[in-house]
């Protein structure tokens, strides 16, 4: 298990999800992905994407206007909406 962090701050939705999901993918299972937004949409459009996949959030954060979501990686678990 490793700890990993993306940069997808001034990204306008869609593309924090996608870079999130590109990133997933190359991770192992029990990884932990922190991604750095500025979209506000975030708040709901990541959990909403780890909850179809599997995914847990473990945390997030906001300081100022950046916002911080970090994942638990768990491959093989998607779940229907």
């Amino acid at each position: 298990m490793s700890d990993h962090e993306i940069d997808a701050r001034r990204l306008l939705c869609p593309m924090p999800v996608i870079r999130t999901q590109d990133k997933i993918n190359t991770l192992e299972d029990g990884d932990l992905l922190t991604v750095a937004c500025t979209d506000p949409g975030v708040t709901s459009d990541i959990p909403a994407w780890c909850r179809i996949h599997g995914h847990e959030i473990v945390n997030t954060l906001t300081e100022e206007r950046e916002i911080f979501i970090t994942i638990r990686v768990h491959k093989n678990q998607a779940r229907a909406p």
